[in-house]
């Protein structure tokens, strides 16, 4: 990471900045998921609307993501900036998320009043498609493409500490309550967005990195989008999404079932921990071998670690199996911005990055609406699917290779 070659080839200042925002992107979900539940029950609704509302936020995410993407898009080649995008997105979520637990403190729990929540808390997570996409596309302006994964690996790492917080710190998080944990998650996402803007003006970037990033005003190339393309980002999307969740629902089930003494808190986290410390190496190795090449080995194995969570007998097992999966899914996590980035023009590049995420919203929203009871799939089951969907995505990512170029590639 610190070599001289690739040091000119990574601004590594900048994708610490960007990698801030994806930690607080992946914290602030991590605290709206721990306390969903329990802020809709006091409020008096029934525990089943907190699935209808993931459901619904998915549903407008998958629109929501690639149209920012594309809107912001439009605005690096009016204005020369996605920041316009990431600002207005960040304050509006920033507000809304400290505006939830205010409610829940100082609003009305009347019939008339009470819908204010729910209202609330979608238009809080539509306020995160708002600059997500804007946001996580700018890596394709932060390095050259054969050192994306390399880039990437930051972000992971940095957004695989933020996702251990849940498994590993819930029962402190709860006890801080929601007013303060939702306001350090605000001024935390403030902070960040902040951070990066600070540590990089487009005009910078530009002036360091002539041969990655693009004009200030660069020439449209809607032409040039491949629908076949997209389709590919988005089906990799909906794999990568499908699997890692059906993975996260179907090992504590096995865990409770067949190994019912383990601390199924320390075993999953794990997996995040391990995501965490393997996510350098492993953009090293994607950087050598190519990042398809590395994501689809990367999916294809996780298939197989699916299965193998069947065979878990005993603690050590369990934790072995959680490292290995945290440690494999480095490599996918590390390649999908940078396949999204490669698959359309460079002056698409959040469109690129919202296609994919459209694709883990579809996911998302298929999963809750479908297995949202732990009882409606069995482990044997979800394991299965899970590998199927890892599978798939791996294919996905494989076969896009044999697609025609664009006329000039991305990144």
């Amino acid at each position: 990471m610190n070599s001289s070659g690739t040091s000119t080839r990574v601004l590594w200042l900048q994708v610490w900045g960007l990698a801030a925002v994806q930690g607080t992107i992946a914290l602030t979900w991590v605290i709206y998921n721990l306390y969903l539940l329990k802020l809709l029950t006091q409020f008096g609704f029934p525990a089943g609307l907190a699935t209808g509302l993931l459901i619904l936020e998915n549903i407008l995410a998958a629109v929501m993501e690639p149209l920012m993407g594309g809107l912001s898009d439009q605005f690096q080649h009016w204005v020369g900036s996605r920041f316009p995008f990431i600002s207005v997105g960040v304050i509006l979520a920033s507000a809304l998320f400290i505006a939830i637990p205010a409610f829940v403190v100082f609003g009305s729990a009347t019939a008339a009043l009470r819908w204010v929540l729910p209202i609330l808390m979608v238009s809080w997570a539509l306020a995160m498609t708002v600059f997500r996409s804007p946001a996580l596309s700018l890596l394709g302006r932060y390095a050259f493409a054969s050192n994306l994964p390399q880039a990437a690996s930051i972000l992971t790492l940095v957004g695989g500490l933020a996702g251990a917080m849940g498994p590993l710190a819930n029962q402190f998080i709860l006890s801080l309550g929601p007013v303060v944990t939702f306001s350090v998650g605000s001024l935390v996402m403030l902070g960040s967005a902040t951070a990066l803007k600070f540590v990089n003006p487009d005009s910078s970037v530009q002036q360091q990195m002539p041969e990655s990033a693009p004009s200030s005003k660069p020439k449209s190339s809607w032409r040039q989008i491949s629908l076949p393309r997209l389709g590919y980002v988005f089906a990799a999307g909906v794999g990568v999404a499908l699997g890692f969740r059906l993975m996260m629902q179907t090992f504590p089930r096995i865990l409770s079932t067949q190994v019912p003494d383990a601390n199924k808190g320390l075993i999953l986290g794990g997996i995040f921990i391990a995501l965490a410390l393997t996510a350098i190496p492993a953009g090293n190795l994607a950087t050598r071998l190519g990042n398809r090449q590395a994501m689809s080995y990367g999916l294809f194995a996780m298939a197989g670690l699916m299965l193998l969570m069947m065979l878990t007998h005993n603690g050590v097992i369990a934790f072995g199996v959680a490292i290995a999966l945290g440690a494999t899914f480095s490599l996918v996590s590390n390649g999908t911005i940078p396949f999204a980035l490669s698959m359309v023009p460079m002056d698409k590049a959040g469109l690129g990055t919202g296609i994919y995420f459209s694709g883990g919203a579809v996911a998302s929203s298929v999963f809750g609406a479908l297995f949202s009871q732990p009882e409606s799939l069995t482990p044997t089951a979800g394991a299965l699917i899970g590998a199927m969907a890892f599978l798939a995505g791996g294919l996905f990512v494989a076969a896009s290779s044999k697609l025609k170029q664009p006329v000039f590639e991305a990144h």
